[in-house]
């Protein structure tokens, strides 16, 4: 089941206080950027943010889950957290903070 653009929107949303917040559909489903970072991914309607010790503080008990067979584990941010901005944004910008800065693609 791909996910609905409204999910997307509404996550992207919820933390744009975090940086430069965007996303990039994939088969699909979404990547979510913070400052040009992956960060984590809306997949089935649930959102996965990459798992950091920062993350970890954060959240406190963390669920985790693959966003698609054969990923990594990440926290799976239940749905009740959602509408707390404050919250998603920091978990999402200490998350950003806490990523090494994306490899220079290579010219062909």
């Amino acid at each position: 089941m791909a996910s609905e653009q409204q999910t997307i929107d509404y996550i992207v949303e919820q933390v744009a206080s975090a940086g430069d917040i965007r996303s990039h559909k994939m088969f699909g489903e979404y990547a979510l950027y913070c400052d040009e970072k992956v960060v984590g991914f809306v997949c089935d309607d649930q959102l996965f943010i990459k798992i950091t010790e920062v993350g970890q503080d954060i959240i406190k008990e963390p669920t985790t889950g693959q966003p698609y067979p054969g990923a990594k584990l990440y926290f799976l941010i239940s749905e009740e957290f959602w509408d707390d901005r404050e919250y998603m944004s920091e978990l999402v910008r200490m998350t950003a903070d806490a990523l090494p800065q994306p490899k220079p693609k290579k010219r062909s």
